[in-house]
């Protein structure tokens, strides 16, 4: 089963499915990063996982591709194929992705998309 998610080129995040998990800013587990969940249709530990693994990959890596490459490396390791990951400031987005498997956030100003598909 998979779920559409669009993210439109202003940032804003469009979910249609009840399921969508708008958050207020935490500071989950690294108080020096700020994080903002925008949406999310997973588990609440793989999105902590998602977090960690996306703070630790911004501390290795200055590229945004290299960052999304981390994160999408991890993933694939961790929970299994195919995982997709978007790192940026500045993007647009339609995805579809499997159900329980899609996290949209924020570490400061930086976007993370990240979702299973495939």
């Amino acid at each position: 089963m998979s779920e559409e998610s669009r993210v439109s080129g202003g940032g804003a995040l469009i979910v249609p499915v009840a399921s969508s998990d708008h958050r207020k800013p935490s500071s989950r587990s690294n108080p020096g990063k700020k994080v903002t969940i925008k949406s999310a249709d997973m588990k609440e530990d793989v999105q902590k996982d998602a977090v960690d693994i996306a703070i630790a990959a911004f501390e290795k890596y200055n590229v945004e591709k290299d960052v999304a490459e981390h994160i999408k490396k991890m993933f694939d390791k961790k929970y299994g194929p195919t995982w997709h990951c978007i790192v940026g400031k500045n993007f647009g987005s339609y995805v579809t992705h499997e159900t329980n498997h899609f996290v949209y956030f924020y570490l400061d100003s930086k976007a993370v998309l990240l979702f299973k598909s495939g």
